[in-house]
């Protein structure tokens, strides 16, 4: 399906739950990804939940126009259109890894919005950034092989690692996701995208204070999962979510970035039961 934003047309995916007052989350993809990648868990829970996942503009099947700017500014500009588009007023929110800094910004923006968060490898505190993610956030225009480094990850080899790093049988992932991925970083003017909110991601990291003062004074009901061997945010970011969020449930995986790929079983009858809580 998809909803026009600010000369955007944004593309999502939404469940039909059996009851229409069902809680709704709202599911924000990570780096290289789109919606495409909660196809299993909207197939497990979208019949019990209004699941819904739009794709940023830059990712997935989402048409944004040449002259768009990719900044995390600009990501939360549209998704907040988009949220007014579908008329969500009380939802929960799913954030993962691009997600975070696109949720959080919502949550500063809305926090009348924001029924509980589910947490999924989504970085808001220093001590969650590994030392190659430290590299990627000092990466800046200027500096003599920065954009031949963020290239380096849009290959096919790149895309295929971020989802079998850190897994305990990547032979038994399903090619799909990172195959879908590749397709739509190889479509005119995906890569010149990411390029951009890479050097921008230094932005995210200057708002942690921010977000981490939001949940203090929100306390929002959470629950954490995580995949521990995740090579960009490792397993302290997870725990550094409990100074901020005490009651925060918390569930580490021994699995990489993309846990849902690996640990999907497991991790969707803990989102079903917060939501039934929350």
């Amino acid at each position: 399906m998809y909803v026009d934003v600010e000369g955007v047309r944004v593309f999502y995916r939404e469940s039909v739950p059996a009851k229409p007052d069902a809680p709704v989350l709202l599911l924000l993809h990570g780096f290289p990804s789109g919606s495409h990648q909660f196809r299993q868990l909207i197939a497990e829970l979208g019949d019990r939940y209004r699941l819904i996942a739009p794709d940023y503009p830059g990712f997935g099947h989402t048409q944004a126009p040449e002259d768009f700017t990719y900044t995390f500014d600009r990501l939360a500009d549209i998704t907040e259109g988009f949220v007014r588009e579908l008329g969500l007023t009380r939802f929960s929110v799913y954030v993962f890894d691009f997600g975070a800094p696109v949720g959080f910004r919502l949550a500063l923006r809305h926090p009348e919005w924001i029924a509980g968060l589910v947490i999924q490898n989504g970085n808001a505190y220093e001590e969650g950034l590994s030392a190659g993610a430290r590299d990627f956030v000092a990466l800046r225009p200027e500096t003599p092989g920065a954009e031949e480094t963020i290239r380096g990850l849009l290959t096919l080899e790149g895309t295929r690692g971020q989802y079998e790093s850190g897994t305990r049988h990547p032979e038994r992932l399903s090619p799909d996701g990172w195959t879908l991925d590749q397709h739509f970083l190889d479509l005119p003017g995906r890569k010149e995208a990411q390029v951009a909110l890479a050097f921008d991601y230094h932005s995210n990291v200057e708002q942690y204070d921010r977000w981490q003062a939001w949940l203090r004074e929100h306390t929002p009901p959470a629950l954490i999962v995580w995949g521990r061997n995740d090579p960009f945010f490792p397993e302290p970011g997870a725990r550094a979510y409990l100074r901020d969020l005490p009651g925060a449930e918390l569930h580490v995986f021994d699995t990489g970035h993309f846990a849902l790929e690996e640990d999907l079983a497991e991790i969707a009858p803990l989102i079903a039961g917060f939501l039934d809580r929350v």
